[in-house]
């Protein structure tokens, strides 16, 4: 039963990859979100043989069955990081398959939705270096409608919230727009609005080790400058995942460090 459901969720999540790289696409372009699917270079119309997650990459050999230009390998990079995703986000939510309640599943969907939110920020942000309004407060109206819903003390997530948007912005002050911009502040109001407080530490130190380790690289590699712009949605969107399902382990894990040396 267990597997059943992982194929179904890991296929489900397939289409909404599908569905984060038609709307990043579009939302990029300023086009509406109706309508069929088609070729960003010859604009005709894709076929819904031609548009299987996954799959019609493979059959047509990564290329337009019109045009025959090359297609990118984001579409199916973005759909299996989806399917998994989702997968992951199911397994740790979801701890007892016997026992399944109400609350679970309001806690899965929640989480399901903000793991969307994240890989669409994700990806906005590597590719265009921007993080879009639309995106970013549509997942705080969210955020803040589920965690009213599902937590009585909702104190955390205000705090939280507070802290990492007074975080970027002050470092938005003093570097006079420079370092951070206006996304970025946005950007961090909503996943204090996500992951309440403390887990939101936890999410905002995973962002910042990584981005310096992944930059670090780069300019070693000579990919890239110390003046060159910095993706930090990119980076923020990874930190809040995982604080999003395993920070209170993190955390857990870190005071017994320091508790018993080990």
């Amino acid at each position: 039963m267990v597997l059943f459901f992982s194929l179904v969720i890991f296929l489900f999540g397939l289409i909404i990859g599908s569905f984060i790289n038609c709307l990043v696409y579009r939302l990029k372009n300023k086009e509406s979100l109706s309508g069929r699917s088609f070729c960003p270079h010859c604009k005709k119309q894709i076929n819904w043989h031609d548009n299987i997650p996954l799959l019609s990459y493979f059959l047509l050999r990564a290329k337009c069955r019109w045009c025959r230009k090359k297609i990118s390998v984001q579409y199916p990079l973005v759909e299996l990081v989806t399917g998994i995703l989702f997968l992951v986000v199911f397994l740790a939510t979801i701890k007892q398959f016997s026992n399944l309640t109400i609350y679970q599943f309001i806690l899965l969907g929640r989480n399901w939705l903000f793991a969307i939110f994240l890989i669409i920020i994700f990806l906005y942000d590597l590719k265009y270096y921007l993080i879009p309004d639309k995106i970013s407060l549509s997942a705080m109206v969210v955020a803040l409608i589920f965690n009213i819903f599902l937590y009585n003390i909702f104190i955390n997530y205000l705090l939280a919230a507070l802290i990492a948007g007074g975080f970027f912005f002050l470092q938005f002050i003093i570097s006079k727009g420079k370092w951070i911009g206006g996304g970025d502040i946005r950007l961090g109001l909503l996943i204090g609005l996500m992951l309440g407080w403390p887990n939101i530490l936890v999410a905002l130190i995973i962002s910042y080790i990584l981005g310096s380790i992944i930059g670090l690289g780069l300019i070693i590699a000579k990919r890239a400058t110390m003046k060159s712009p910095v993706p930090l949605g990119t980076f923020l969107s990874i930190g809040a995942f995982v604080s999003l399902l395993w920070a209170d382990k993190i955390i857990e894990w870190y005071l017994n460090i320091n508790l018993y040396g080990f």
